[in-house]
């Protein structure tokens, strides 16, 4: 068993960006949290899955070309290969939850 404490872990860009509450063996998972115009940056993964559960704010997915309005309940699964990215185009700060499975911390391919 293990338990983390959100509050006492710090986001990866210190006021925002990703926040890895466990990082495997089997599963990664966290929170995402983004500023006002903020986006994650375009990417895809060859063989992980990506799931996003959008808890505060709003923003906009862009999947596969095709963009999503995403609002607090939405959930978005993404398959290996899905090209995406999400930006906060909203006024206030956009936190989801993500989940990334099966457990590859090299299996991410930026794009521009």
């Amino acid at each position: 068993m293990q338990r983390v404490k959100e509050q006492e872990l710090k986001y990866r860009d210190g006021d925002s960006g990703v926040k890895y509450l466990f990082r495997g063996p089997h599963v990664d998972w966290g929170v995402i949290l983004m500023l006002p115009g903020q986006s994650l940056g375009g990417h895809y993964h060859r063989r992980v899955e990506e799931t996003f559960y959008v808890v505060q704010g709003s923003g906009t997915f862009t999947v596969n070309g095709q963009q999503y309005k995403a609002t607090v309940g939405d959930v978005f699964r993404l398959e290996p290969e899905d090209r995406h990215d999400i930006v906060n185009d909203g006024d206030e700060p956009l936190k989801m939850v993500f989940i990334k499975y099966p457990f590859d911390p090299e299996d991410k391919v930026s794009i521009s």
